[in-house]
């Protein structure tokens, strides 16, 4: 298991709503207890024989308050008025739901909090990402087919 597989766990398990979820394999312990604002995780590997184990503390997650998961006001420039669409998962960033089809918003296009803007491809599962504001899409942050992460910005949306 990776730190990828292990990333995607604890966000899979953050978003959930689970408060503990313990894995176990032969060569690996994760514990994963979630809190009100945040994931924390122990991993315990098995060491070579003679060896005492010793627990690797993972990086803590931060999860996104619940009434807006996947939009945040941009941070980059205090007088902004724009509001970023961010990625609530990890995987592959899609503008259009097939590629002979037409992309789910242009620049300059309305969206409302119901409008989907893109899909991301999360191990094998399409996942229609909706806007959750209302405005109008004033840029795209992504190029269709590349990686995207958790919370990364996909669109910029101007509220007026």
């Amino acid at each position: 298991m990776d730190i990828k597989d292990i990333q995607n766990l604890i966000k899979f398990v953050a978003k959930s709503g689970a408060n503990e979820v313990k894995l176990e394999m032969e060569d690996i312990k994760i514990t994963i207890k979630t809190g009100s604002e945040k994931t924390e995780t122990t991993i315990v590997q098995q060491a070579p024989i003679g060896m005492p184990q010793i627990p690797v503390a993972a990086p803590v997650a931060q999860v996104a308050a619940p009434e807006t998961p996947n939009t945040e006001v941009a941070a980059s420039d205090e007088s902004s008025k724009y509001i970023e669409i961010t990625s609530p998962i990890i995987g592959t960033f899609y503008r259009k739901p097939a590629p002979d089809k037409p992309v789910f918003v242009e620049v300059g296009d309305s969206v409302n909090s119901e409008t989907i803007v893109c899909m991301v491809e999360a191990m094998k599962l399409f996942n229609e990402i909706e806007a959750e504001v209302s405005g109008k899409i004033v840029k795209v942050l992504v190029e269709d087919g590349t990686p995207v992460e958790f919370g990364q910005p996909l669109f910029l949306v101007d509220p007026s």
